[in-house]
This record gives C-alpha cells, sequence and structure tokens, in this order.
C-alpha cells in the first residue's frame, strides 16, 4: 500500500474583493500549502444556475491535478467563509473521501510567504449522486438555510436582490454552533452554496450527511418560485 501524502490547501476569499485571499496567501500561508481559487476553481461561471454554480467534472479535475491532489493525497483545507468547506464538499462529491478542515487561527507553526509549487499529480473525478438536490427536488424535503439570520427573515441587503427565504426553510447560520435540526433529510443552502458547506461539514462531524443545493438563494431569487419573509 503506498504512502498517503499530505497536502494543506489555503482557501481564503472574500465576496467582495476576488484577490484578497491570494494576496493573503502570498503574505502568510502554511509551508507547502497550495491556493485554491473559490472562484476559479471552485465554481463555474455565475448565471442561471447561481452565483458559485459547482464547476463540471473536467473543470475540477483539472485544478485538483494543478494544485497536486492525486489519488494518494490527504487534503487540509483552510480558509474563510466557508472557502475550506466548499472544497472538502467538492472533494467529497467527485469522490475524494481523503479530506478534512481546520482552523487557520489554531495553527501554532511558521507562515510562509510568496508562492509555492505544486506537487505534479493526477485527480479522477468520480462523482457522487446521493449530495446534491436541484431546484426542482426541493419540495417536501427540509430546508436549512445557512446564512445569517437577519437575510434568512427577508431583511433587505446589499447581496440578494429578492430577500427572503425558501418555504419553510430552517435557520442555522454557517458562523454560529450547529442548532438542533429535526430527523430526517436535510436540504442546505445558503446566498450561493459557499457557507452552506459549513453547515453540512458540522452535521458530518456530528455523525449525520445532509444533502446541498448548489444554487441556493441566489438562483432560487431568480426562479419566481414562492418565498417566505418574517
Amino acid at each position: 500500500m503506498s504512502q498517503m501524502n499530505y497536502l494543506f490547501a489555503d482557501c481564503r476569499w472574500a465576496l467582495d474583493d476576488p484577490g484578497l485571499g491570494l494576496r493573503q496567501y502570498r503574505e502568510g500561508h502554511i509551508p507547502g500549502a497550495v491556493f485554491v481559487d473559490l472562484e476559479r476553481d471552485l465554481s463555474a461561471e455565475p448565471g442561471p444556475r447561481g452565483r458559485h454554480p459547482l464547476p463540471s467534472a473536467e473543470a475540477f479535475a483539472a485544478a485538483m491535478s494543478r494544485v497536486g491532489v492525486g489519488e494518494e493525497t490527504f487534503v487540509v483545507a483552510y480558509g474563510s467563509l466557508g472557502g475550506a468547506e466548499r472544497l472538502w464538499w467538492l472533494l467529497r462529491h467527485w469522490g475524494h473521501d481523503a479530506c478534512a478542515v481546520i482552523d487557520l487561527g489554531a495553527w501554532r507553526g511558521p507562515l510562509s510567504a510568496g508562492d509555492e509549487e505544486a506537487p505534479r499529480a493526477v485527480f479522477t473525478p468520480r462523482e457522487r449522486s446521493d449530495d446534491t438536490v436541484s431546484i426542482d427536488e426541493l419540495e417536501g424535503r427540509q430546508a436549512v438555510d445557512a446564512r445569517l439570520p437577519a437575510r434568512w427573515r427577508g431583511e433587505a441587503n446589499a447581496i440578494d436582490r429578492v430577500p427572503g427565504r425558501i418555504p419553510g426553510a430552517l435557520n442555522a447560520p454557517w458562523s454560529e454552533p450547529l442548532p438542533e435540526l429535526p430527523a430526517g433529510e436535510l436540504v442546505a443552502y445558503c446566498g450561493s452554496g459557499v457557507t452552506a458547506c459549513v453547515v453540512l461539514h458540522k452535521l458530518h462531524l456530528a455523525g449525520r450527511e445532509a444533502r446541498l443545493y448548489p444554487g441556493s438563494w441566489s438562483e432560487y431569487e431568480l426562479s419566481g418560485r414562492p418565498v417566505e419573509r418574517d
């Protein structure tokens, strides 16, 4: 049996500043870590399917191969605003379960500046079929909204074109401890399918698996479907 190789992946990003994550990475990152760009590597182009649609198998495989994720690579992701959890979720979605998430703030070792040379690797995608829900499959399922409470309540904000939530959705803010959620199948969503992965990761650590609605609110708000507000 070949030895597992560990690879740190820096997934920092900001919705209002696409270049922030790379600048932060170059200022200081865990030694040996590669930078994974959420907009370029972990999302397809924005459009009718939402602000951060899932990348295609070919695009994700190319991105992972470029940063050095192969069959014997254990990926340790860290980041901000759900970036690390998005990579964790996508790796598992494409059949690579050797992955974990850590908090960069807990790192006690030195940091390196500049860029790193990624190891050579070939990533082979093997898509799961039981971890997503389309907009047409939402009805009858318990949705969990990972956005902050004000957006879940439907208060006016600078991000959502149509304030509100999917009718019946419970609120589990991504930045807060996981609340008690009902038994049964859950579907997590957020603004664009990124911070929802934080909730999915927390559920996974608690021994529960749930599905992602990838288009999330940025797709749903364009659909003309019913909206709920407080």
